[in-house]
């Protein structure tokens, strides 16, 4: 099994604490899923399991799919049957009436196999309903942090470890990969940080600041709130990262 994802490990108590907003956020887009009773349903990334619990209080046969075993054994813990596996590799459950994904594509670097193997893991007629990182997501973020990694002789990280595409772009692979009545958008949504920005680069930020010694991991962090607090601070000392989301529904045609 391959795992081509951003560099990224996780921590379940680290993720709970740090980014436990991911879940919270994620009402909007499962309202779009509109979950029924008795459907299958396939839940990609489901990370430590919240959302997909909701997927099943509504009546869905949920399964969750999450790589990380840490992650993965909190999902199980709540009872959610999981498949320990990545989404670039195919999905031999099956088949569904619908896939799920809430912030967890944007990890996956090559969307065009993992759109390949959801619309496989489909009925025929079955919907997908996600939303990731999109366009100009933290690009703010990206910013300081690159600067900050220079001004400790680090130099900045050359390209993007997220896959954050335009609609434009996400459509293209949708229609490709079979898709039809795709519905995509790019949505601003500045996102509150309920550990500050030090919580979310020490839980997002690995692919980024991978083999830095711990001093010089916690001075480019350090430099990094100090390059941001100006705009991503606001007048109570919170802070706000820039997100901008890509929510997209489709079908595999009947």
């Amino acid at each position: 099994m391959t795992r081509p994802a951003a560099g990224q490990a996780w921590d379940a108590a680290g993720y709970a604490a740090n980014a436990g907003f991911v879940p919270a956020l994620g009402t909007t887009v499962l309202e779009r899923l509109a979950p029924q009773p008795g459907e299958a349903i396939l839940d990609i990334g489901c990370g430590d399991g919240v959302l997909t619990a909701r997927i099943a209080e509504a009546g869905a046969t949920v399964t969750g799919l999450e790589p990380d075993p840490s992650l993965a054994a909190a999902a199980g813990a709540r009872g959610i049957a999981v498949l320990q596996q990545d989404a670039h590799d195919q999905v031999e459950a099956g088949p569904f009436d619908a896939v799920f994904s809430n912030a967890a594509l944007h990890w996956m670097r090559r969307p065009e196999v993992v759109l390949g193997n959801i619309h496989a893991a489909l009925r025929p007629g079955g919907r997908v309903v996600v939303e990731q990182g999109g366009f100009g997501n933290v690009a703010a973020v990206l910013v300081a942090l690159n600067a900050s990694l220079e001004a400790a002789g680090e130099g900045a990280r050359t390209g993007n470890p997220w896959d954050f595409p335009t609609p434009a772009l996400q459509r293209d692979r949708l229609e490709r990969a079979g898709f039809t009545e795709i519905d995509v958008a790019l949505v601003p949504r500045p996102t509150p940080l309920p550990t500050g920005l030090r919580g979310w680069l020490q839980t997002f930020g690995a692919p980024l600041m991978e083999g830095l010694a711990p001093t010089v991991r916690e001075s480019v962090i350090a430099d990094c709130e100090r390059r941001l607090a100006p705009v991503l601070q606001d007048e109570t000392g919170n802070w706000v990262a820039d997100y901008v989301r890509l929510r997209f529904e489709a079908r595999r045609p009947a």
